[in-house]
């Protein structure tokens, strides 16, 4: 016991960047966050809680990055980014599909070389007031991070009727979700720590037809 307890102690916790992807102060997602945050802390990982109002940055035009370079909005969501083992999104769902300030922070970020996505872990949650959750949204923010190497978790999380789902103590009502979205996070957690910590453990992540089955690790071009 004591060898296992040594051989952990020589890694640093996971860090997790939880990313509240709404301009509102008091909106649902952020509320949504900051519980993941939580319960990120709560499994013994590091989470940096941010929001998308810190990271104010135009909509990307090419002639502006060619003039003036990247936004101090992007460069710091870059940074936040990089520093992190691992990063989370709450994020609203607007007309079925993914809202175009998250959008634009993706692009405008994804200008930076190296780019940060590449072979991060990533799980999506969302909340919203629609009977059917944010689901939609989600499904429609795999296709960019994917796109750019990220490795987003299978699982998703996404609260309907999130206007009456959260208690005063900022926790789900319903505590058969609570269960599940903490369930989520722990999985998740295991997963990031044995691909960053234990690299023995590493196992092929198998994600497009041209995936090499015969290497220890997936090779990616999203440079």
């Amino acid at each position: 016991m004591a060898s296992d307890t040594a051989h952990e102690a020589e890694h640093d916790p996971v860090r997790v960047l939880v990313f509240g992807a709404s301009m509102r102060a008091d909106s649902l997602n952020g509320r949504l966050a900051s519980l993941v945050a939580r319960l990120v802390e709560r499994a013994g990982a590091t989470a940096d809680l941010a929001h998308m109002r810190e990271f104010s940055m135009p909509v990307y035009d090419g002639d502006v990055e060619s003039a003036e370079g990247l936004p101090p909005g992007a460069l710091a969501l870059h940074e936040r980014i990089k520093a992190c083992d691992a990063f989370v999104i709450s994020a609203p769902e607007y007309n079925a599909s993914v809202p175009g300030v998250l959008k634009n922070a993706v692009d405008w970020v994804s200008r930076v070389r190296p780019q940060p996505f590449k072979d991060k872990h990533a799980l999506l949650v969302s909340a919203s007031p629609s009977m059917v959750g944010g689901n939609r949204g989600l499904w429609a923010l795999r296709v960019p991070l994917e796109h750019l190497g990220t490795r987003v978790y299978p699982d998703m999380f996404s609260l309907a009727k999130a206007h009456e789902g959260f208690t005063e103590s900022g926790d789900l009502a319903d505590s058969g979700l609570q269960e599940r979205l903490a369930d989520a996070a722990d999985s998740f957690l295991r997963l990031v720590e044995a691909d960053t910590r234990y690299v023995c453990l590493r196992r092929r992540w198998y994600e497009f037809l041209g995936d090499r089955t015969d290497a220890p690790v997936t090779q990616r071009a999203q440079d």
